[in-house]
């Protein structure tokens, strides 16, 4: 104190004036971090890009219906046979995704000054990580990979930082880093250190990229396995501490929505991720439902009560099928954007099949290819004069407190050649998980051209019927 107390009143007047530049030079330098808040709390968008559309990194020009479809099978049972295998007690969970089985990419920006980076947007995972230099035994990327050094912004974990302790799996690296290590059933792994970085996002909302500074990521210096090289890492969509929504927090009203457009006919749509007052879905045509507390809290459960078809001139006499309960303190389906085909109860699927089967006025053929277990051919002059779409009923899923989600058959059948048309509903009774394991999937052809939207502050999810072609 006697040293400021010996200082003249000129250079008191000096000093102050040298403090209030310096607050003008931190506001102006804030700015846009403030007008991105503001942004975020009014709302701002993204697009999802589908994995097979002309727009993704990913995008193989000599695939076919059939083999993107088989494909997409097989990553959807992939899926959600880890899910089942995370639904059953005494699991040790060491991760939150199975590499290579998701179906959406977006496109965001971290550090400071910003890097472009092309990542998994994932549902039913939460870290968020990206490959960083620099990266030892690490998968192949053709992007380049994120250079922390290269960003004023960037700060690594320590590990007595509370969010340390969110990690599945933990530990300490050298200089007292919090570090991560995710391991994969098919042996695949990734580790590297917990660290925060300013995360931005292109909107058409926003003049400039919606930047949000002191995002916990994943900077991974290590990794191996079956990652795509398109890919730079994850954007953890789930309900995890960790996830970027849960860090959205109160400046996304904790809502988020998306909007998936069927890409069975045209592979140049895009899809689109909404935050804040762009989520806010209402209007009469639009349904809610509870969002279901369970483990782990990745997932998004959903109570699922009966399954009904309708359709034009058709009558349901059996009545609507009851679907098996939960056997947990959680909900029975798992709503997940990375899955593509619905998986439920055999029994229930069972009872679907066989009410259709009466209902369509179509002979019913086996699958060639052994995907589906419900099928039918179209190639006959009813399905050519009035389009196999017509001859389908509409498939009702009812959720808890009257949510009746309507699925066309757009978002219940799939094409597998030009004369086949399959059921994309199938049995989850192959899935393993030690018996009460299996576990059922609302999955994301049945939800397009929906807006859905997430609003984690009163639990509820909401179906809308949208255009999103018009993302």
């Amino acid at each position: 104190m006697a040293a400021f107390s010996s200082s003249s009143s000129s250079s008191t007047t000096t000093s102050s004036f040298s403090v209030l530049l310096t607050v003008v030079v931190i506001l102006f330098n804030l700015l846009p971090l403030l007008s991105a808040a503001a942004a975020a709390g009014g709302g701002f968008s993204v697009k999802l890009i589908h994995r097979d559309s002309v727009h993704s990194p990913l995008h193989d020009a000599n695939s076919t219906r059939l083999s993107r479809l088989r494909d997409a099978v097989d990553r959807s049972r992939a899926r959600a046979a880890y899910f089942s295998s995370l639904s059953v007690k005494e699991i040790d969970i060491h991760s939150d995704i199975i590499p290579n089985t998701f179906e959406y990419l977006m496109t965001f920006y971290i550090g400071t000054p910003p890097e472009k980076m092309v990542a998994i947007a994932d549902t039913g995972s939460d870290l968020i990580w990206v490959q960083c230099s620099p990266c030892k035994l690490c998968y192949t990327q053709k992007p380049p990979l994120f250079d922390p050094s290269s960003s004023s912004t960037y700060k690594s974990v320590s590990c007595n930082d509370d969010s340390c302790a969110a990690l599945p799996e933990s530990g300490c690296a050298a200089g007292d880093h919090c570090q991560y290590q995710y391991s994969y059933g098919d042996r695949s792994y990734v580790v590297g250190d917990l660290s925060v970085d300013t995360v931005s996002f292109d909107s058409a909302e926003a003049e400039r990229p919606v930047q949000i500074p002191n995002i916990l990521f994943g900077c991974t210096h290590e990794s191996n396995g079956t990652f795509g090289p398109a890919g730079a890492g994850l954007v953890g969509l789930g309900g995890g501490q960790l996830s970027l929504i849960t860090q959205l927090g109160d400046s996304i009203d904790h809502k988020f929505s998306y909007c998936l457009p069927t890409l069975s006919k045209n592979q140049s749509f895009t899809g689109r991720l909404n935050f804040g007052s762009n989520a806010v879905i209402s209007g009469t045509s639009s349904v809610s439902t509870p969002i279901v507390p369970g483990d782990p809290d990745t997932f998004f459960f959903l109570n699922l009560e009966s399954i009904s078809i309708s359709g034009e001139n058709r009558t349901n006499t059996a009545g609507p099928i009851a679907v098996k309960p939960a056997t947990q303190n959680r909900g029975n389906i798992i709503i997940d954007s990375g899955t593509t085909l619905t998986l439920i109860d055999d029994e229930s699927v069972q009872s679907l099949a066989a009410q259709l089967t009466k209902a369509v006025k179509l002979p019913p053929v086996s699958d060639p290819q052994g995907l589906f277990s419900l099928c039918f051919d179209v190639s006959g002059s009813a399905a050519n004069s009035t389009g196999e779409e017509e001859l389908m009923p509409d498939i009702i899923f009812h959720f808890a407190e009257n949510a009746g989600v309507v699925l066309k058959p757009v978002n219940a059948f799939v094409m597998t050649d030009d004369a086949t048309l399959c059921l994309a509903i199938v049995s989850n009774r192959d899935l393993g998980g030690g018996g009460g394991g299996d576990i059922s999937i609302f999955g994301n052809i049945a939800q397009q051209n929906y807006e859905i939207g997430y609003d984690l502050g009163a639990m509820r999810l909401t179906f809308s019927p949208a255009d999103c072609t018009a993302a």
